[in-house]
């Protein structure tokens, strides 16, 4: 079958526009009648949106490493109160984003409310961070964990080669990129099976656990509270590690523009998913202190590994690739939901126009997707990527905290605004002062970490006024951009999310 051309017209900015049916043609074609707009369709179902967030909470790190909140807590009992109160936490910060979500109708999460509280200065440092450091590093980080567990069951007798794991990574991040460039129902669907994955790993877990309760296995718990005080240094820390462990509920948001009867899908997507997942991680943490005692849970490298070996027998080769798939549900996710905040920032000017322009067939944001590939590429052959994140992990925090702190001042600056689910005012207020506290005790506890962080924050200051404020840019500069802007839309078979036409 043969494609039939797409027919093009220049847009108001120069760029190329073009029917849904094919590759864009020179320049100069009449435009048949009947047209229809070619933008992100709304495909997200409840059930997908359940599984966006619980899909990208849930990674690595409640099977590999939950001992980073009980080593800044010093005791059993008090590392479970950390992961019920991070729950709760996420929970009220879930809601308060709830609100946001059905008031301002706009996919990008947190640029695009901090957009429409704050103005264009914090959201452009924001999503700058965000684009060339965070997000990037943030991917890389969690592709790793895929790329190691993935292997682990071809290496049980000796040591993964590191080149082996990040080859293996790669080839991961591309199948990714290609997934949501090629489709948005696909990996809609991939992230349903992957979020089913992650929660029969952690069912794995649980279940046996709860066999040990009840067969009487609680000498883990006697003297839970008993060990080292929790310390005002260990305290933020222990929070840090539990709520980057919930981090996550933010992302449906991200893609709100995509959700079927948003009003009524966010709230109840947040709701259902954030129950889930708090009661998984404090369930999976009880059930690890059936089997294993807290100072030997601080001793080994993969908690659920060492659980499934102990109770599960030779079914624990299964736990590694469970984790690579959880992995593989976070990646998914991640990349899924952070290309519409480039999208978005495209289309309001603070990124490269080609950035907000959609596949005239497959209807997805394909350049917001791919720009992610050569960044996360460079963080994964290069550096410390775990410094980096906690370099800007305050970052994520301060912004986070702002957006839900936004809320509070639009309660107040627009009463009317349509609001069909609204939170007591105590919710947000709660969640934004525990953004900013921690963020404070990372300054006191590890000023050097959070001023290099700060310190890379504020380069988008200079880079907003370069690239977004002055607008006398040499002409041979604006002329190239243009030229790589039309080209890359050629390659790409981008439009920008106008009219276009039907077969």
């Amino acid at each position: 079958m043969v494609r039939k051309p797409v027919v093009s017209t220049i847009s108001k900015g120069g760029y190329l526009q073009g029917n849904v049916n094919g590759r864009l043609p020179s320049m100069g074609s009449k435009e048949p009648p009947g047209q229809e707009k070619v933008v992100l369709k709304k495909k997200i179902t409840l059930l997908r949106g359940i599984s966006i967030i619980i899909g990208t909470i849930i990674g690595a790190g409640i099977f590999i490493s939950p001992k980073g909140v009980l080593q800044n807590t010093g005791s059993m009992g008090m590392s479970l109160i950390i992961w019920t109160v991070c729950g709760v936490l996420s929970l009220f910060g879930a809601l308060s984003y709830a609100e946001l979500g059905t008031s301002i109708k706009k996919s990008g999460g947190h640029y695009t409310y901090i957009l429409e509280v704050f103005g264009p200065l914090p959201a452009f440092v924001r999503v700058w961070v965000e684009l060339l450091i965070i997000r990037p590093a943030a991917t890389a980080v969690i592709s790793l964990a895929f790329g190691r567990y993935i292997l682990e069951p071809f290496f049980i007798q000796c040591e993964i080669p590191e080149l082996a794991i990040k080859l293996v990574t790669a080839v991961g991040i591309t199948a990714v990129m290609v997934l949501n460039s090629m489709s948005v129902s696909w990996s809609a669907r991939i992230q349903i099976f992957l979020t089913f994955c992650k929660l029969t790993a952690i069912l794995i877990i649980i279940v046996p656990g709860v066999m040990q309760l009840i067969k009487g296995q609680t000498q883990h718990f006697k003297d839970a509270f008993s060990g080292r005080d929790a310390s005002i240094m260990g305290l933020p820390l222990a929070f840090y590690y539990g709520m980057y462990a919930y981090a996550g509920w933010f992302y449906l948001n991200f893609v709100t523009e995509e959700v079927e009867n948003a009003e009524k899908t966010i709230p109840l997507a947040i709701c259902i998913s954030m129950a889930i997942v708090t009661i998984g991680y404090v369930l999976t943490n009880v059930a690890y202190f059936t089997t294993i005692s807290a100072e030997e849970l601080l001793l080994s490298n993969a908690v659920a590994v060492t659980f499934s070996e102990r109770l599960l027998g030779n079914f624990s080769l299964a736990v590694p690739i469970f984790v690579a798939l959880s992995c593989f549900g976070s990646m998914n996710g991640g990349v899924f939901a952070v290309s519409r905040l480039f999208y978005v920032a495209s289309r309001e000017g603070h990124l490269p126009e080609i950035l907000s322009m959609i596949h005239v067939r497959k209807h997805t944001p394909l350049p917001a997707v791919i720009v992610l590939h050569p960044l996360t590429m460079i963080m994964l052959f290069s550096g410390d990527l775990d410094s980096l994140l906690n370099f800007l992990s305050f970052a994520r925090w301060l912004f986070i905290g702002l957006a839900v702190a936004g809320l509070i001042y639009l309660r107040y600056k627009r009463p009317d605004m349509h609001r069909p689910f609204k939170v007591p005012l105590f919710i947000p207020a709660l969640f934004s002062f525990t953004c900013f506290f921690m963020v404070a005790l990372s300054l006191y506890s590890d000023p050097f970490s959070t001023g290099i962080g700060f310190v890379i924050t504020l380069t988008g200051v200079p880079a907003y006024y370069l690239f977004i404020i002055w607008d006398k840019k040499p002409k041979w500069f604006r002329r190239m951009s243009d030229r790589i802007t039309r080209t890359l839309q050629i390659i790409l078979e981008v439009v920008p999310e106008e009219d276009c036409h039907k077969l």
